[in-house]
């Protein structure tokens, strides 16, 4: 398909030179405010599975604690902040750069979610994984897995401009009308 192959990476380029003025004095902010008020490291770095499976490091600002608990007890108070706002994922921008992963698609799960997906489910790393899509939009945090990886797999099948184009005006309207941020309601 034209657009996957040669329309996705040129919107993920134009996207990156139109946020980057915007975004980048917001990671440097929370890189200072983390170097200053946290202890250890600054970014917390993972495998994850990708595009046709392919593990990749994808990058995250630290909001965690290295201790025994529940994500929400090891939550520095930082962290919280970075987590509610989703600022925690800023540095998934370097992943973008390096073409590992594009703005829509996919949310690129724990490597031990792979031996679960069916034939179907499996279509989700038919395509890069993504910052935004479309079922961190359509369900719930706490959704069932195979409903996301449901709605993942009909992504693949179905990536297009206007789909595309869709998500990312209902990711800025969610960011901005809906987010817990901004008033407690969880889409």
């Amino acid at each position: 398909m034209f657009y996957l192959k040669y329309g996705k990476p040129l919107l993920d380029k134009i996207l990156i030179v139109i946020f980057l003025p915007i975004l980048l004095p917001l990671f440097v902010a929370v890189f200072f405010l983390l170097l200053f008020t946290e202890k250890g490291q600054i970014f917390f770095v993972q495998l994850r599975p990708g595009y046709r499976g392919k593990l990749f490091k994808i990058y995250k600002f630290k909001t965690l604690q290295d201790t025994e608990g529940t994500d929400e007890e090891r939550a520095t108070v930082v962290g919280k902040f970075l987590r509610k706002t989703n600022l925690d994922e800023l540095p998934q921008i370097l992943n973008i750069l390096k073409g590992e992963m594009s703005w829509v698609g996919p949310r690129p799960l724990l490597t031990e979610y792979l031996p679960y997906y069916n034939d179907y489910q499996q279509k989700r790393h038919n395509v890069l994984p993504g910052i935004t899509g479309i079922a961190q939009l359509q369900l719930p945090k706490e959704a069932p897995f195979t409903e996301k990886a449901n709605l993942d797999a009909y992504y693949a099948e179905n990536v297009s401009l206007w789909l595309d184009l869709k998500i990312i005006l209902q990711t800025f309207q969610y960011f901005f009308c809906k987010n817990r941020f901004f008033w407690k309601q969880e889409i």
